[in-house]
């Protein structure tokens, strides 16, 4: 019962986000393409993918974490939507997924990380767009300050910066 219930919590953010979504169908975007989701999902609107631009990312309900990371001195801010939502949104339906770098570093998470925790793509760090010199222009950030069991290596190298594609395997 309570898995259903945060699955049905990890939903409404698509119910309040209803224009991206309506009859099966994702909207396209109209920027540049900034995040690809592949894989297992069952809402498209490029080739076999959900193809996300930095507006779409950001008209998502947005999340605030702040928390210490190994990366920056002292708690920083990160924003932006959680990957449960993005999963959601997409009607994701594997167990795993491949979160890739632009420099084409991957790393795997299970889907159950972004359950357990709300696990953000960050759009944005201490307010500011993330550029790709501070590993932006996505950033997939743990509440590590919030939940100190995620404050380990194998969360760590799960928290891939620069990312550009996640491919959502069985």
């Amino acid at each position: 019962m309570f898995r259903i219930l945060k699955a049905l919590s990890a939903a409404l953010p698509l119910v309040l986000a209803a224009g991206f979504v309506t009859a099966d169908t994702l909207a396209k975007p109209e920027g540049a393409v900034i995040l690809t989701i592949s894989g297992a999902i069952a809402h498209e609107n490029a080739d076999g993918a959900a193809v996300f631009d930095l507006e779409m990312l950001e008209a998502l309900d947005q999340r605030n974490t702040v928390t210490e990371t190994p990366w920056y001195d002292g708690p920083q801010e990160f924003t932006g939507p959680t990957l449960a939502t993005l999963l959601a949104l997409v009607g994701a339906e594997g167990s795993t997924l491949r979160v890739v770098a632009l420099n084409d570093y991957a790393a795997e998470m299970p889907v159950s990380d972004t359950t357990d925790a709300p696990v953000i793509l960050a759009t944005r760090h201490q307010g500011n767009l993330m550029s790709v010199r501070d590993k932006g222009p996505l950033f997939v950030i743990y509440p590590f300050s919030e939940m100190p069991r995620l404050n380990n290596e194998m969360y760590f190298s799960r928290s891939v910066w620069q990312v550009k594609a996640i491919e959502v395997l069985p």
